[in-house]
């Protein structure tokens, strides 16, 4: 159904007739009275015209017909309607009608794609951290290389705007295609098998970087996703896991690199009966190539093949309600004060941990830790991270309208695990026991808590700033992320031969995200509409 126009009072707060001293204007009192005690008020600087764009009927229209100057003077003939009762309804067509809303099994094949693809963009743009010794060796890359295979990441954000107009404008169906196509095209031109290495580098280069293009769309898009096919109760849950599974992608870069690309001779003993060659390593690494590359093959044609935009009918009233346009929303953003605290509350920390888990190997190498080990740490703290968001988001679902309680609590333990893995990795120093076990227990803890934050961020930046387009709203954050990521990596690529200046950077951005969250006043405009407007 069509919904839009009606005024709300503030506050849940009666508002009768200005003139209900007369019997005929009590029909019209009473449902004034009814309407706005239903109400209640978002934020403050979000009128209600932009919040609910939902009619009941033309309130506007009954308010004409009961106050024309005749009628209030008491001097005009009575209507048909003042003639009907008191307690029936004047016309039928007037009364609330309901908002229909369909919840649709397919959803969850909608999520599993569109999960499926931004796991294996994570994978992608991880691909050469966990293993980069064995890059080194096998094709002569330094450890600038390595930070710039890292970077493309985020310099694919650099045309945000472009993509997130296009999300707005064409649906996350055609942005969905363009996205799995340039992973595509990237993953081919990694996996042509040369052997000039300086044209396999370039080549290289470029496939990280349309890999990179793709990353607007599938790290923006999570909870456009969730408010377009899920009901309210479930939204958490499905922008977590639509969002956290690009990270668990990551995470499976630790994994399965260093199990399937062998080691050098300089960082791992031989073995017996193990080959360390160089050309063996090759191989190893274009398998890696080769099978990424047959996913996402796949994952293209599965979209291409089914992947609405949207559902016949909304799961939910704000699924269904009017957005503001593609420029009111991002001005509105940028001169929103509440929403730029917890765009960067997001944005500093979630993009200093991401840069710091791409070059864990480089960080951990001084502490005497192999590639394979830091391979195993790296992917039990994104894991961690992704199955606590998951759990943590369900439980949000379940308890509405306290994300930032959550969020403190998270950001609290991160702030702690981060000060003890960086006080840990200066043992020299400060003479904590830098063992195994303390490097996996702090580093599978910092992942925990920072990674299962996103979900959470997410859904708390479009209740702030609802009735702003999801896709944007993320687009925007998303973007803020990748250039504190950037920036961290560009740094890198001077200061690559002491590493502890990444842990403190990573601490103290978990403490001034803290600090941040800790004096923003929340709301919850968009969880108004769904309970008090479709009840």
């Amino acid at each position: 159904m069509e919904l839009s126009g009606m005024q709300f009072p503030r506050r849940g707060r009666p508002v009768p007739s200005p003139l209900c001293t007369c019997a005929q204007e009590l029909p019209s009192c009473i449902l004034f009275w009814f309407l706005g005690a239903a109400d209640i008020a978002p934020s403050a600087g979000t009128s209600r015209a932009e919040v609910w764009s939902i009619s009941w009927g033309s309130k506007a229209d009954l308010h004409n017909q009961t106050h024309s100057p005749a009628n209030e003077m008491g001097a005009g003939p009575s209507s048909e309607g003042e003639r009907e009762p008191l307690l029936a309804p004047a016309q039928t067509e007037r009364l609330p009608q309901p908002v229909y809303s369909r919840v649709y099994s397919r959803r969850w094949l909608v999520l599993a794609i569109f999960s499926m693809l931004g796991f294996m963009q994570g994978m992608v743009w991880n691909t050469w951290g966990p293993i980069q010794n064995s890059v080194k060796h096998a094709y002569g890359f330094t450890a600038i290389d390595i930070a710039m295979l890292v970077l493309w990441g985020p310099i694919g954000f650099i045309p945000w705007l472009l993509f997130m107009w296009l999300m707005d404008k064409k649906g996350l169906r055609v942005s969905l295609l363009l996205s799995a196509f340039l992973m595509v095209v990237g993953t081919a031109m990694r996996s042509i098998p040369l052997h000039d290495l300086t044209v396999k580098k370039w080549l290289i280069h470029g496939g990280q970087l349309l890999n990179g293009l793709a990353g607007p769309t599938i790290m923006s898009a999570p909870p456009l996703l969730s408010t377009t096919w899920f009901a309210p109760d479930q939204r958490a849950t499905a922008t977590a896991v639509a969002s956290l599974v690009n990270y668990l992608g990551a995470a499976g870069s630790f994994l399965i690199g260093p199990l399937v690309v062998p080691a050098p001779n300089e960082t791992q003993p031989l073995h017996v009966g193990a080959d360390r060659t160089t050309d063996h390593i090759r191989e190893r690494l274009q398998i890696v190539l080769y099978a990424e590359f047959a996913m996402i093959v796949v994952l293209f044609v599965a979209v291409l093949v089914y992947f609405p935009s949207r559902p016949p009918l909304p799961p939910s009233v704000a699924a269904a309600s009017q957005r503001l346009g593609y420029r009111s929303s991002i001005c509105r953003l940028l001169s929103n004060i509440r929403f730029l605290m917890i765009a960067l509350a997001y944005s500093v920390p979630t993009g200093v941990v991401a840069g710091w888990s791409g070059v864990l190997d480089m960080i951990l190498t001084p502490a005497k830790v192999s590639q394979v080990d830091a391979g195993w740490i790296g992917f039990w703290s994104i894991v961690g991270g992704c199955v606590v968001g998951i759990a943590m988001a369900r439980f949000a679902d379940s308890i509405r309208g306290m994300l930032k309680l959550i969020l403190l609590l998270m950001l609290a333990g991160a702030t702690l695990a981060s000060t003890w893995f960086t006080l840990t990795c200066l043992t020299s120093v400060t003479h904590l026991p830098s063992t195994a076990a303390t490097l996996y227990t702090s580093c599978i803890l910092i992942g925990i808590f920072l990674n299962s934050s996103v979900p959470i961020f997410y859904e708390l930046l479009i209740e702030t700033v609802y009735p702003v387009p999801e896709g944007i709203t993320c687009g925007v954050v998303t973007f803020l992320s990748n250039l504190f990521m950037g920036g961290l990596l560009f740094v890198l690529t001077f200061y690559f031969k002491e590493l502890s200046w990444l842990n403190w950077c990573l601490t103290g951005s978990c403490l001034f995200s803290l600090l941040l969250i800790l004096f923003f006043r929340e709301s919850y405009d968009r969880l108004y509409l769904d309970v008090f407007v479709s009840v």
